[in-house]
This record gives C-alpha cells, sequence and structure tokens, in this order.
C-alpha cells in the first residue's frame, strides 16, 4: 500500500464522534486505499490529572465556563509530532480564526500533513496560541459546541485536493471557488426528462457540447450575480 498523500492528526475531548464520519462514503474509500490517513487522537490521554483526566480550568480573572488547560495540549502535540517524520501544520479551530475559503484549502493539501486541535467549553488557554502558533481557522461568523464539526468540514473539503480521491478529477475543477474559480456552479440534472411539470433545458439534451458549454457558463455568470455580487471581479466588497 502507498505512502498517505495526506495525514490527519486529530486532537479531540470525543474522538468517538468521528467514529462514524470515517467510515463513510469517499472519505473511507480513500483510507481503505492508502491515500489519506486519520488519527483521532484523546486529549485526555495527556491529563497531568491520572485520576480524574481533567484537562479544564477556571479562567483567570473569573467569567462563565471552563478553558483547556495549556499544558495537556503542549504536551499532545509534541508527543503527536513525533509519531510521523513529517511535521504537521498545527490548525486550530476557533471563531476568532481566519475564515476558511477554498484558496486556503488548496493551500493546505500539499503540506502532507496537519494536525486539527478541537476546542471545546469556552476555548483553550491562550498560551497555546503563543507557543504552538497555529494557524487558526474558522469555518463562518458562528460559535459550535465544539470544534469537531469544522475539523470535519477541513477534511472534507481537503481531502478533495488529494489525487485519486475523487472518482472524477474534473470534478474538483468544477466545483464553486475551486482553483480560482469565482463563480458559483451551473445548475445541473439528471433523469427523467421531466417530472411534475419540470423539465430539463433542452440545450442538456442536445448532444451539441459547445452549446451545452455555453449554456453553463451563462448559468455561472447569472447565479454569481443574483446569489453572490461579491464574488464579480472588480467587487472588493
Amino acid at each position: 500500500m502507498p505512502n498517505p498523500s495526506l495525514r490527519f492528526d486529530i486532537v479531540t475531548l470525543f474522538p468517538e464522534i468521528f467514529s462514524g464520519y470515517l467510515s463513510q462514503s469517499l472519505l473511507a474509500k480513500a483510507i481503505e486505499r492508502g491515500l489519506i490517513d486519520i488519527q483521532v487522537h484523546n486529549l485526555r490521554d495527556w491529563s497531568i490529572d491520572p485520576k480524574h483526566h481533567k484537562i479544564d480550568d477556571r479562567p483567570y480573572g473569573g467569567g462563565p465556563g471552563m478553558l483547556i488547560s495549556v499544558e495537556p495540549v503542549i504536551r499532545c502535540v509534541h508527543d503527536v509530532q513525533a509519531m510521523n517524520s513529517t511535521t504537521g501544520l498545527v490548525i486550530l479551530l476557533t471563531p476568532q480564526g481566519e475564515r476558511l475559503g477554498q484558496p486556503r484549502i488548496e493551500q493546505l493539501a500539499p503540506y502532507g500533513r496537519l494536525i486539527l486541535l478541537c476546542g471545546r467549553y469556552e476555548g483553550f488557554d491562550h498560551r497555546v496560541v503563543e507557543i504552538l502558533k497555529p494557524l487558526e481557522l474558522s469555518i463562518g461568523d458562528f460559535v459550535l459546541n465544539g470544534g469537531e464539526v469544522a475539523a470535519m468540514v477541513v477534511v472534507d473539503a481537503t481531502i478533495r485536493m488529494v489525487p485519486g480521491v475523487l472518482g472524477d478529477e474534473q470534478s474538483s475543477w468544477e466545483d464553486s471557488f475551486s482553483r480560482g474559480n469565482r463563480m458559483l456552479e451551473f445548475p445541473q440534472y439528471t433523469r427523467p426528462p421531466e417530472y411534475l411539470g419540470h423539465c430539463v433545458p433542452e440545450v442538456l439534451l442536445s448532444g451539441d457540447h459547445q452549446k451545452i458549454a455555453q449554456w453553463r457558463k451563462e448559468q455561472s455568470e447569472r447565479r454569481t450575480r443574483e446569489r453572490r455580487q461579491d464574488l464579480l471581479p472588480g467587487d472588493d466588497a
């Protein structure tokens, strides 16, 4: 079996969340074929409290909730880095991070190894950031219960950049936002040609590939104008 093109090390307090996700669809096939390697690590295994495996504490200065302590995280990342000869890019999933977009996703796959830190509670002791200097990423302007779902988003988007993962490599090129494409994807149809009075556009049934390509381009531009004008050339919004 070939060496994987991309390895993920996911650090979480709830590793069981990933069991179903890792066994489904393209991801499971990519793992089985050796294209992707995903290792999930329970942060509690690095707790300095051997009895209760506690990894959080109250914030200095007061305030609600608990923070993930710095020492278990640093110890964990140090040990996880040592598990593989390729140094991993450490990514912290946080609402305070850079807004994740396709250009950043396309930059991640070539690293070969990504270490994803999933927060919980009120987040991490800020010394985690000061010491590890991770890439901080956010999947949107909202707050989740933890970083696990965000980590899945990073994994799902990034594996599409790995050759061999998709059945049709052209799929990733035609996706909205992929490889410099700032237009939304055109509408698509499959059988039957008519359902409840809604018909597939005639041009798609014509077999004329030039006309089909032109129609798709026009539909992509129209959809982008209607839904995401900020993506149009010359729009700096």
